[in-house]
């Protein structure tokens, strides 16, 4: 009986100990709810703020032989999020410096559209919707950092890097991607020429084939199907490989690829104009045939990603 007031006052500290966590516990679970639907506050009215250029873009990329993958990238992004709930962080914290600097881009960009407007040097009107998305993506990173913290952030660092995919091509990176694309195409198609033995004379740009002469236009760089092949290496890439030199690979395998894929289309259209007729420079495959030619092309990308997982299984087997 001496002891129980010695044992008494030993337990108390653990009961205080213990009230003052689960007091702690609840109050960090408060604050991260607020958190949380403060961040939701905080994107939909960031979703008001720029209606009017999202339904624009929304508007163009739909009527766009080149930008119509926009319209997929934003539900991507949200699937990619979904798989990797488990990974982010229950404790959500601010992170103020990144907050600020990613809501400094933000209003650089802005100033910079209003600027080129006050100057009368306006952007063309891709360049203004790329400009503004921009702007748009800035201000959303900093919304993440200031409600979830930074590392929230680096759990959800793929999904939402993958969302720069809504911005639009400058027109100066068009031009310069569809040009290489034409000119690397181009090379390609002589070669396959050459080793099927068709007789043929080039000039730059143009073969002269026995019965037409075809010239590699702008509109043959395939650009639309080589970008959104990019795109599917990367996805795959995250997706399927886990070391870094494996998910480098594949998704450098993309450029050679398109060209092979460019220079190969060219040689079958040759091929049809020359053994069926001149017109089939006119025919489906030439007008409509990206589709086809960019699911050809999906067979050794998904053959590569299949050879190098094998190969990431083996190497985390051992480990």
């Amino acid at each position: 009986m001496l002891h129980l007031p010695n044992e008494a006052a030993a337990r108390d500290p653990i009961v205080r100990e213990q009230a003052r966590n689960i007091h702690e516990s609840a109050a960090a679970s408060h604050r991260n709810i607020w958190r949380f639907w403060g961040g939701v506050c905080f994107v939909i009215v960031l979703l008001a703020a720029f209606g009017l250029p999202l339904l624009g873009l929304a508007n163009y990329a739909a009527h766009s032989d080149l930008y119509s993958y926009i319209l997929l990238v934003p539900f991507v992004s949200a699937y990619l999020l979904y798989l990797r709930r488990d990974q982010l962080p229950k404790t959500l914290v601010t992170d103020v410096p990144l907050a600020v600097v990613s809501l400094a881009a933000g209003l650089c960009v802005l100033v910079l559209i209003y600027w080129l407007d006050f100057v009368r040097q306006r952007p063309s009107d891709n360049d203004r919707l790329a400009l503004l998305t921009l702007s748009f993506l800035c201000f959303l990173a900093a919304g993440a950092f200031f409600f979830f913290g930074r590392g929230w952030m680096r759990a959800a660092a793929f999904p939402l890097a993958y969302l720069i995919f809504m911005v639009p091509m400058p027109d100066a990176m068009a031009d310069a991607l569809e040009t290489a694309s034409k000119y690397a195409s181009a090379e390609v198609a002589n070669l396959l020429f050459h080793l099927s033995g068709t007789p043929f004379l080039r000039a730059g740009l143009i073969f002269q084939l026995p019965n037409i002469t075809i010239e590699v236009a702008q509109e043959c760089s395939g650009i639309r199907s080589s970008w959104v092949l990019l795109m599917t290496s990367i996805l795959a890439a995250n997706l399927f490989l886990k070391t870094r030199w494996r998910r480098f690979a594949l998704v450098a395998f993309v450029i050679p690829l398109a060209f092979l894929r460019n220079g190969f289309r060219i040689l079958v259209i040759g091929l049809l104009c020359v053994n069926v007729g001149p017109q089939m420079i006119h025919s489906l495959i030439h007008r409509r045939g990206g589709p086809l030619f960019f699911m050809l092309s999906l067979i050794p990308l998904f053959l590569l990603l299949w050879w190098l997982r094998k190969g990431d299984v083996r190497t985390r087997q051992p480990e």
